[in-house]
């Protein structure tokens, strides 16, 4: 189906879709259409100015304003991000101190996430992230899928430093929470449409129906199309492409003022082209192997197939049991499939060729009690994770007529208890105990082949001579860990809150997929856990009549045992991989955030993050040796910027019966290392990104329509790549880059 057709279809779905949804709205009285009207007017003038009361936040599983968490955190609302052009959540890297948040290397939907210099960039499967996703309170295990776009969602909360406690065993660099709203019991409707820059076409759709007094059924539906921003100079095709199409179904059932029920579902499939990246250096004399004149051209030639689908369905009950005490159970399964190509030679040969394909399911159940008194509040509860990750990969070297089959298979079942309970010693003074008991047990498969041909067997290559077996072997092991918490408040007034926290993280150990047993026999034993001990002192505050408010954090963290994988050119397999558990390391800095309403008419905020992340060990095998050898003066973090900055404001005025507000902003990163080893090639030094938003707002909050730039100095930034030098490879080393300037039209319509 044409680009055209497909839109013409989705628009007559959409006004289908409106006019059912519509039926119940004009059933009803003209009273409560206006007060539905101006509860959108409110919500606009909201959007331009932002509301000088309380914040409200769930990081600790219950809601609380935001000044009483003593928690580093970010909140950052859905129609926020929305105003200002984000299209997904990795926009949040350039509002959020200390955050790194971008889409992996060779990927369009797989997604990389750090916090304070912890978290993980191997997406493959049987690599767990260091920094949790989590869409609602439903723990997304796999990177694939995971580069949620802005649509549906009511807020997104990023909390820094390890969450064991509550968040669980992989939450050891933070959390991302992104929050849907609830349906509530009034009908509401939107459609908003935007055309942009590259062809961008942005069409997406929400409404909310009750059915009845008890019952609310809500949907939204989202299509991303956009040209790509450079070419495959090989086959032809756009680079840096979007075609994505994502749903969202859920059912609200509230029989009594003490129970509530929800059952969602949501779909998200990619079928993107692949991204190749681009040279950075060439190989010799050999033209076929020259980078490109533009950093978004390529000329990958291993094809241009790609398709991600992840999909999930959860149920969540509330019971209130008590004036204090509450039951929550949250039900959850998800499934995801990716078939994906990356070409690391950048040419149309087969130099260095990587077709793959991953597939991964879990299960979650959580049961929580919530206890809310006067003087105490907190939650307990239990969880269970039952998670599949597997895949298939061919390394290609096509300079010697090999490749290297690698799949295999990661069972995991965990098993926790948690709680964390928060005590009001007096008016002023409050203290909060946590803690949790994490059990992994998780069982790996590995099987590693070299095959004589371009491509094995399971990748279309039936002729392949299959020859030695590297690796093949069935392991398990169990983890467990013991993760406390302890934090200290003192709030003078409602308004100030100083707090100090510890906090411990802990991410499970388990079997290195890539791991070659010829060059590395201790593979089979697998990798040790990694933990972290975090210290921080904060203060939250609102001051001056409530129009400055501040949050100043700082912390010092000591790293142990971090999982760092390590891949090198190694023939005749083509690519040797070990997962090192690098020793010891000290990271410390601060994170300061302030955000400034002197009036209705004008806003402000800036944002400062500086970590000083710094190795004392870093153990590894050298050449082949039997003996860890301590490099940590030659290493440093990955995808950790000493500094992060960002400032923004917004001027707004009354114009044409509604509101116009005008918001730049300018964020800035300072350099950073894409790995553990310096690769100045590859490296990024420090850049500043210029972004711009013009909204107009009708007085009833019915229309909105807005323009937006972002990265208006179309500044060229690195935000991944591959090293892969030497001859037989073609010294490849390619960089992926983020997006150029674009600019975007949008239209947005409540009904």
């Amino acid at each position: 189906m044409s680009r055209l057709n497909s839109v013409r279809a989705i628009l007559r779905a959409g006004a289908a879709l409106a006019a059912l949804a519509a039926a119940p709205a004009f059933a009803q009285d003209h009273d409560a259409n206006a007060a539905a009207f101006a509860q959108a007017a409110e919500e606009a003038t909201q959007a331009v100015a932002e509301e000088t009361g309380e914040i409200t936040v769930t990081a600790r599983r219950r809601e609380e304003s935001l000044i009483d968490v003593p928690i580093s955190m970010s909140v950052v609302s859905g129609d926020a991000l929305v105003r200002t052009g984000a299209t997904d959540i990795t926009a949040l890297q350039d509002k959020t101190p200390n955050l790194t948040l971008q889409i992996a290397r060779g990927s369009n939907s797989t997604l990389i996430a750090f916090s304070r210099g912890v978290g993980q960039q191997d997406p493959l499967w049987g690599f767990e992230p260091g920094v949790a996703l989590y869409l609602d309170d439903v723990y997304v295990a796999r990177p694939q899928g995971a580069v949620l776009d802005i649509f549906d969602v009511e807020r997104v909360e990023v909390l820094r430093g390890p969450q064991g406690t509550l968040y669980g065993r992989n939450t050891i660099g933070g959390a991302v929470k992104y929050v849907t709203k609830r349906l509530g019991h009034d009908f509401e409707a939107k459609a908003r449409v935007s055309y942009g820059s590259y062809n961008q076409i942005d069409l997406i759709g929400q409404v909310t129906v009750p059915v009845g007094d008890i019952l609310s059924i809500g949907g939204a539906v989202a299509q991303y199309w956009r040209d790509g921003y450079g070419e495959n100079l090989t086959t032809g095709v756009d680079q840096y492409n979007k075609n994505v199409l994502a749903a969202r179904l859920s059912a609200e059932l509230t029989p009594s003022d003490n129970i509530f029920v929800r059952v969602s579902g949501d779909r998200i499939l990619d079928t993107s082209l692949p991204r190749h990246g681009t040279r950075l250096l060439p190989n010799g004399t050999d033209p076929i192997y020259a980078p490109t004149d533009s950093v978004y051209d390529t000329r990958a030639g291993i094809g241009d197939d790609n398709r991600v689908e992840t999909k999930g369905l959860s149920a969540t009950g509330e019971i209130g049991l008590t004036d204090t005490l509450t039951f929550k159970t949250i039900t959850a399964w998800r499934e995801g499939h990716t078939d994906t190509l990356i070409d690391f030679d950048n040419t149309e040969r087969p130099t260095l060729d990587v077709p793959a394909q991953y597939d991964d399911r879990q299960f979650t159940q959580e049961l929580q009690l919530l206890y809310e008194g006067d003087r105490a509040q907190g939650v307990v509860g239990l969880y269970y994770l039952n998670g599949r990750a597997s895949g298939a990969f061919d390394t290609v070297v096509g300079l010697l007529n090999t490749t290297t089959l690698t799949s295999g298979t990661v069972l995991t079942k965990s098993y926790a208890a948690f709680g964390d309970l928060s005590f009001d010693l007096t008016e002023q003074f409050k203290v909060s105990v946590g803690a949790r008991y994490t059990k992994d047990d998780k069982t790996g498969t590995v099987f590693r082949r070299n095959y004589t041909g371009i491509r094995s067997p399971v990748f279309g290559n039936a002729t392949a001579v299959p020859g030695l077996i590297r690796t093949d072997y069935t392991n398990s092991r169990s983890f467990e860990k013991f993760t406390p918490r302890v934090s200290v408040s003192y709030q003078p007034s409602a308004d100030l809150n100083f707090y100090a926290s510890y906090g411990q993280g802990f991410k499970s150990g388990g079997f290195d997929m890539r791991g070659d047993a010829v060059f590395t026999p201790t593979t089979v034993d697998g990798y040790e856990p990694e933990t972290i001990d975090s210290y921080e002192l904060g203060m939250k505050g609102a001051f001056l009549d409530r129009t400055l408010f501040v949050n100043l954090a700082g912390f010092y963290s000591n790293y142990k045992d971090q999982q760092v994988t390590i891949q090198v050119p190694a023939l005749p397999s083509g690519i040797a991989s070990f997962v090192d558990n690098a020793g010891k390391a000290d990271i410390y800095g601060l994170e300061l955030e302030m955000r400034a309403v002197p009036s209705r008419h004008f806003t402000a905020s800036a944002a400062l993050g500086y970590t000083h992340a710094d190795y004392k060990e870093f153990l590894t095998f050298i050449a082949g040796g039997t003996t860890p050898v301590d490099v940590a003066d030659q290493r440093a973090f990955q995808n950790t910027p000493e500094w992060t900055a960002n400032v923004s404001a917004t001027w707004s005025e009354d114009l044409a019966g509604g509101t116009i507000a005008f918001t730049p902003s300018v964020s800035l990163r300072s350099d950073v290392q894409m790995f553990e080893i310096a690769t100045p090639a590859l490296d990024q030094d420090g850049y500043a990104l210029v972004d711009a938003a013009l909204n107009w707002t009708s007085g009833s909050g019915r229309y909105r329509i807005g323009i937006a730039g972002r990265n208006l100095t179309d500044t060229r930034y690195r935000v991944g790549g591959y090293n892969f030098p030497g001859a037989f490879t073609g010294n490849s080393i390619i960089g992926y880059y983020g997006p150029p300037r674009t600019v975007t039209g949008t239209l947005e319509v409540r009904f």
